[in-house]
């Protein structure tokens, strides 16, 4: 049981997940949020592979497997099937970041650009965990992976993280666009049951930790999401009729270097380059407050 969530549990136990795994935490609050009048239609990835090994499944309500690159198009057809049927059952498109930053970006933009409604979940835990560990656009820079190893030639994946979120509000003021953190599970569900009522597309990214991705214990999953709120890695907002709102400010903020030191995926770094993903938080830190102080204000004149 989930404290504060709905008791019934709709993503069960007996599945295949490591220890500790961030995503499949996700996926209970998915679940509860969802209820029983929802389709799932889930990508290939972590979650898909770990939780449906035929015959089983961890899922008690109707649940559709898809390819990496088209979880929004079929999510899509449902949605516009049901429609036609004149029936009110939520669709829910689940896929990890691979699958949404790259893969099934494409489709992702085509759904929402259109209008579908339904909401997308991207369980973000930075790689493609899957297939071994390979970098994603939502690898975050330096994290050494299988295809952007630490070495003497090449300090980790070099590039920055894709911001996705920010990609999809692009599309316009109709998207209800959220982040959320598993560490934070009420913020999380209270986002996820305001997208299940919003008259059109809905993207919500969550913040899921990976044990052998990012080489951490297994009972530091919470502890670390906790820090990444913290050190304002993953910042808590949302974008809705195309006003960013921050949801929570951290009261006791850290410096990220707590968060790094706690996963193996960072231990190569250097002092500088610390220093610079910190410069990065920080920018990107102030922007997210310079955009909500701009949101405010224009708020303000519209209702004067």
């Amino acid at each position: 049981m989930i404290q504060g969530l709905p008791e019934e549990e709709l993503f069960v136990s007996g599945h295949r997940a490591c220890a500790g795994c961030g995503a499949s935490i996700a996926m209970r609050i998915i679940a509860k949020a969802a209820g029983n009048n929802s389709i799932i239609v889930h990508a290939t990835g972590c979650m898909e592979v770990v939780s449906t090994p035929y015959p089983q499944t961890a899922w008690k309500i109707p649940w559709i497997h898809v390819a990496f690159e088209n979880a929004a198009a079929v999510a899509s057809g449902v949605e516009s099937a049901l429609k036609m049927q004149k029936k009110d059952t939520k669709v829910i498109a689940i896929g990890g970041d691979g699958a949404t930053f790259d893969i099934g970006l494409q489709a992702l933009s085509g759904a929402i650009e259109r209008g579908h409604e339904f909401v997308y979940v991207c369980y973000d835990n930075g790689a493609y965990m899957n297939t071994g560990v390979q970098r994603s656009g939502a690898t975050p820079r330096y994290a050494s992976t299988t295809t952007s190893p630490a070495g003497s030639l090449i300090h980790g994946k070099q590039e920055m993280k894709k911001d996705m979120p920010a990609i999809i509000a692009a599309h316009g003021p109709n998207v209800y666009v959220a982040t959320a953190n598993i560490g934070f599970h009420m913020d999380f569900y209270n986002k996820l049951r305001k997208a299940l009522q919003h008259k059109g597309p809905s993207y919500i990214q969550v913040f899921t930790p990976c044990v052998p991705g990012w080489d951490h214990q297994p009972d530091d999953t919470v502890n670390l999401c906790k820090l990444a709120f913290n050190s304002k890695i993953t910042p808590l907002y949302e974008i809705e009729n195309g006003v960013l709102k921050i949801n929570q400010k951290p009261s006791e903020p850290v410096k990220i270097n707590e968060f790094l030191a706690r996963q193996g995926r960072f231990k190569h770094l250097t002092e500088a380059e610390i220093e610079d993903m910190q410069k990065e938080v920080d920018r990107k830190w102030e922007e997210l407050l310079a955009l909500e102080a701009v949101n405010s204000k224009k708020g303000a004149e519209n209702s004067s």
